[in-house]
């Protein structure tokens, strides 16, 4: 049938295919803080942790965001945070400016939905980003994948940052 999520227990499908360990990132084209188009692959060249979330506006968004920009700042800055949502760019800014972070890269998939489908994470009934993590290393590639069962639920951050510091050690 395909892949599905839940959102408080009601079973939604996500659209694209989904994303291999051990292979190239997908390229993409998302959005940056100023409106621009950025490719997805212009941003890697060191360990990347890619954060989808459905919306920084929500509250486990918020605190999955507010949380990895606390984890992140005490790690080293070899590691590179993107968060991607459909929030308007705009709006990211302004989350940003009010619960103070400033360690995440904000990235917009609002104009051209690449992400989603690229990364397998669109959820189809409702045209929003499900939530997961992913962790590329310094060439590319998709070492680490996390896509959230239970949309509402948090990510396994302690899973995450040890993949995050077994990534460090062997870079």
């Amino acid at each position: 049938m395909g892949r599905e999520v839940t959102i408080q227990g009601k079973i939604f499908h996500l659209a694209g295919k989904e994303t291999a360990l051990g292979k190239k990132a997908p390229d993409c084209t998302v959005v940056n803080s100023e409106m621009q188009d950025v490719k997805l692959s212009s941003l890697f060249g060191k360990v990347t942790l890619l954060i989808v979330v459905p919306s920084v506006d929500t509250a486990v968004c918020s605190i999955e965001a507010k949380r990895f920009n606390t984890e992140l700042a005490l790690m080293s800055s070899a590691v590179q945070p993107l968060l991607v949502s459909m929030d308007l760019p705009f709006a990211q800014k302004r989350w940003c400016g009010a619960e103070h972070v400033e360690r995440l890269k904000m990235l917009s998939d609002f104009r051209h939905k690449e992400l989603g489908e690229k990364y397998g994470l669109l959820i189809k009934e409702l045209g929003i980003l499900t939530r997961a993590i992913f962790l590329i290393d310094d060439e590319g590639v998709v070492r680490y994948v996390q896509i959230v069962d239970e949309v509402s639920n948090e990510p396994d951050y302690d899973r995450a940052l040890d993949e995050i510091d077994h990534l460090l050690l062997n870079v």
